[in-house]
């Protein structure tokens, strides 16, 4: 080269045989885009976003950095899942944290079996009723589900818990009120972490939704990176060739869905002969759930409901984990073949595609209660039934079902989604005056209603507006704007209350 500037790197990683292996235009993209993020900006010439408000909070800074740095780092850093909710505390909101602490603190999340303890920053058991007596007044809490991949390979989870705290306190500003508890009854060890919605000065903690979403995993990510090291090219093949095989959601999958195209097929050629064993590999397997079908010729059609099948595939092999000596007659976690899951859901323990709705009244004694989602708060009941089986039953959110007592005798039945007879009123006095209902109008179309059972009419689509967003009303005539589907909408509200507590449940005989 005869010119200072005619070097012209090629960026790229290295191949097992040594030679630079291209990127490509995928990394140019996650470089522009890491870029912009930095910049906090958009691409040059892009139309400018409404506003969303994902900057404000504490942490928006550190999120928005950790989030474009997750976008351009390597794939040897150690992986780690987290969920986060906010909840409201106001109304059942306080029950409801009562209940859910109660929950994640149930006997046999320890390695051990017993029973979970929660500890903060200083102690290694901490009072959770002296924790909620402090969030009297709270506004709000924040909920996280912090799950290493490589948690098998801790003890526990404390060391990581403390340090992400400490990492969390920095990157917002503030002192932090939290606790939090350890699970190792099901294949992947995760704590469970519950923070207050006050900071250090006794204001409402607002936490930037960039951190929420992309900071916490990235502080937690490095904590395990720094203990464990970055993965080895071993590792991350032992890994890969697992997810290949899992009836859960993984990463694999993930590309999957961001390789589909508008028809919904997804071409497995790829530049790396590896990563396109991987993807056939898996797409094989998700034709034996019936998720993926090949047309032959290089192609998957993969399935509209992927994603949500196996995340809801992957929460049935949790329950069976952690039910290994619920129902084993022998003490040797062996299950019994007559386990019959119960969520909603066209997926079965048995067979994935086993519709498993519960259609039918079942009576028996209650083994035990649990969460079958830990984030959602959705508890299901195991029910040692007359039919001969044991019945798990998804019961929906469990401030919505009063506390039940283990060997109690219980009779399920599945709820009933069908319109109210004043959804049909509502419906014809709409149908008579243009798509409108009032009062007055109401009483207008029958005139044998009393005004006061037409205010019940109010209420209840009072309820259907704040719930479904499907019914407008004029703020100037009080006017309700119901339209000619009304019905329809106010269906679609009664599958939502169903979808919270779908089982109606009679206690038949406490224990004693």
């Amino acid at each position: 080269m005869d010119r200072d500037d005619g070097f012209e790197p090629r960026v790229g990683r290295i191949g097992r045989d040594g030679r630079a292996v291209s990127l490509g235009r995928e990394f140019r993209n996650r470089v522009i885009k890491t870029r912009n993020l930095t910049r906090g900006g958009k691409a040059v010439g892009s139309k400018p976003s409404s506003f969303t408000g994902s900057r404000l909070g504490r942490g928006s800074g550190a999120g928005t950095v950790l989030a474009a740095r997750a976008g351009v780092a390597g794939v040897r850093g150690r992986r780690v899942m987290v969920k986060a909710r906010i909840v409201k505390l106001g109304g059942k909101g306080k029950g409801a944290a009562v209940a859910h602490m109660r929950y994640v603190q149930r006997d046999g999340v320890t390695r051990s079996g017993e029973r979970g303890e929660f500890y903060d920053g200083r102690t290694d058991v901490t009072d959770g009723r002296a924790f909620l007596e402090r969030s009297d007044g709270d506004r709000h809490q924040f909920r996280f589900i912090v799950s290493p991949e490589d948690g098998m390979q801790y003890d526990d989870l404390k060391s990581v818990t403390r340090r992400l705290m400490g990492q969390m306190e920095t990157d917002l500003g503030t002192k932090l009120d939290w606790m939090a508890v350890d699970h190792f009854n099901t294949g992947h060890p995760h704590t469970h972490i519950l923070i207050r919605g006050r900071d250090d000065q006794d204001k409402d903690l607002v936490i930037a939704r960039s951190y929420i979403t992309d900071g916490v995993r990235e502080r937690a990510s490095d904590i395990v990176s720094f203990d464990l090291g970055p993965r080895s090219e071993l590792e991350i093949e032992q890994s890969l060739q697992h997810e290949m095989r899992q009836g859960r959601f993984t990463s694999l999958d993930q590309w999957i869905l961001d390789r589909r195209e508008d028809d919904g097929r997804v071409s497995v050629i790829d530049a790396s002969p590896e990563r396109q064993s991987l993807i056939t590999g898996r797409l094989k397997r998700l034709e034996s759930f019936d998720l993926a079908t090949s047309d032959g010729q290089g192609y998957w059609r993969v399935s509209e409901d992927l994603e949500p099948a196996l995340r809801q595939l992957g929460r049935r092999g949790d329950i069976i984990n952690s039910l290994r000596y619920d129902l084993s007659p022998d003490g040797q976690g062996q299950l019994l073949d007559t386990v019959r899951i119960h969520d909603g859901g066209e997926l079965d323990n048995h067979h994935p595609n086993h519709a498993s709705v519960l259609t039918e009244p079942i009576t028996g004694r209650l083994v035990r209660r649990g969460l079958y989602d830990e984030f959602e708060d959705r508890h299901y009941l195991v029910i040692d039934a007359t039919d001969g089986h044991a019945h798990v039953v998804d019961i929906g959110k469990g401030e919505h079902t009063p506390d039940l007592t283990p060997n109690s005798v219980l009779r399920l039945a599945p709820k009933t989604v069908e319109l109210r007879s004043v959804d049909h009123t509502i419906a014809e006095v709409g149908a008579t005056n243009g798509g409108l209902y009032s009062v007055e109008l109401h009483l207008n179309h029958d005139c044998n209603a009393q005004q006061t059972f037409a205010e019940t009419h109010v209420r209840r689509l009072e309820a259907v507006r704040r719930s479904s967003g499907g019914i407008e009303r004029d703020r100037y005539s009080g006017e309700f704007i119901v339209g000619d589907n009304y019905r329809d909408t106010a269906l679609a509200y009664e599958r939502q209350k169903a979808a919270q507590t779908p089982i109606r449940l009679r206690c038949c005989r406490p224990s004693s």
